[in-house]
């Protein structure tokens, strides 16, 4: 019998994404800086899409692209490079690419983004339960219309949340919860969401509304709960020379949605999925900067022979980590591509 069609589909917006990095502090009024490093990437929805295809999930991606300059690099990275199925996404004319400026400062960022309203609108291009074994749905105020009837048809749903900038944080995003198997946001969000003050009471409170809570607090690692299996873990984070953090968050959920597919246990899970995220946050940008298993692979062999030649600290991980051996593909891995400084010329493709 023929299984799904997809491991994982997602719907959302594509931007052009510019990363500029290395620099000191935000620009002030009147005064210019010198970014030393610089991406140019598919963003938004893509940072999750292509984190999934190059851990080896087949991933569908619901999205509209312009047919401007910007569109074609999308389009073309993503499908071509990439290998993520855009068959259940369009194109339209007469309407530009959103474009997104990230300013990667003291290990976070800022963004600025200009973009208009897509013609067509994104929620019309999955109407029906997408034939995937997952999904990913970002809550927001409406529900997108497959959500309800994926959920019904037994997919596992993965959710997240953004930034609110009305600063309002409405508990009725949390009604969303229902239909989720797993919710993912970092400490601020969820402190805001549930009126609390502290991680671990958000994360407590979150449990009660859906199956799996995995909350992601920065340096401190991340907590979460999985009340079918009643584990709970805290699984710290890894020391790294953070360049970017541009999608370290949907590297985390890709992540983590390929560890519950293939039936892991919470904690390595989430240890899988911090290990993805802080590889990812060493690279300049978003999407492009997310780890393939063949730099997995490249990381727990030089933490192998660093833990030989005697460092504790790297003792401590490779056996933290000893369970990659045995799921990291064996044969050669397919390089990954990273983010240049210029939209690539055809012949780069």
């Amino acid at each position: 019998m023929r299984g799904p069609r997809f491991d994982v589909v997602m719907q959302g917006t594509v931007f052009f994404d510019i990363v500029l990095t290395g620099l000191p502090a935000l620009p002030s009024n009147g005064t210019e800086l010198l970014a030393p490093g610089m991406g140019s990437c598919p963003g938004g929805i893509a940072n999750l899409a292509v984190a999934a295809s190059r851990l080896g999930l087949s991933t569908g991606l619901a999205a509209v692209f312009g047919d401007d300059v910007y569109g074609d690099f999308l389009w073309r990275t993503l499908a071509d490079q990439e290998g993520v199925d855009l068959s259940l996404s369009r194109r339209i004319t007469a309407w530009h690419s959103p474009v997104t400026v990230s300013l990667a400062v003291q290990r976070d960022r800022a963004m600025v983004t200009h973009s208009h309203p897509a013609p067509a609108e994104v929620g019309a291009l999955l109407t029906d339960p997408p034939d995937a074994r997952a999904g990913v749905v970002h809550l927001g105020h409406d529900v997108e219309p497959w959500v309800a009837a994926a959920a019904d048809a037994g997919m596992r749903l993965f959710g997240d949340v953004g930034w609110d900038p009305s600063q309002v944080w409405s508990p009725a995003v949390l009604e969303q919860l229902r239909y989720l198997h797993a919710f993912l946001p970092n400490s601020v969000e969820a402190m805001a969401y549930t009126r609390t003050d502290d991680p671990r009471a958000a994360l407590s409170q979150l449990a009660d509304s859906v199956p799996v809570v995995v909350v992601t607090c920065g340096g401190q690692g991340s907590i979460g709960i999985d009340s079918v299996t009643g584990e709970e873990e805290w699984v710290p984070s890894l020391p790294v020379n953070a360049v970017d953090a541009t999608g370290a968050g949907d590297v985390f959920a890709a992540s983590f949605v390929l560890g519950t597919l293939r039936g892991w246990g919470l904690r390595q899970r989430m240890a899988f999925a911090n290990l993805c995220a802080a590889l990812s946050v060493q690279q300049v940008g978003g999407s492009l900067a997310a780890p393939g298993w063949g730099d997995l692979a490249d990381w727990l062999a030089a933490v192998g022979l660093q833990a030989a030649a005697g460092s504790g600290s790297a003792a401590d991980l490779a056996q933290r980590y000893g369970f990659l051996a045995e799921v990291i593909p064996g044969g050669p891995s397919r390089a990954v591509r990273r983010a240049s400084a210029t939209i690539a010329r055809g012949s780069d493709a």
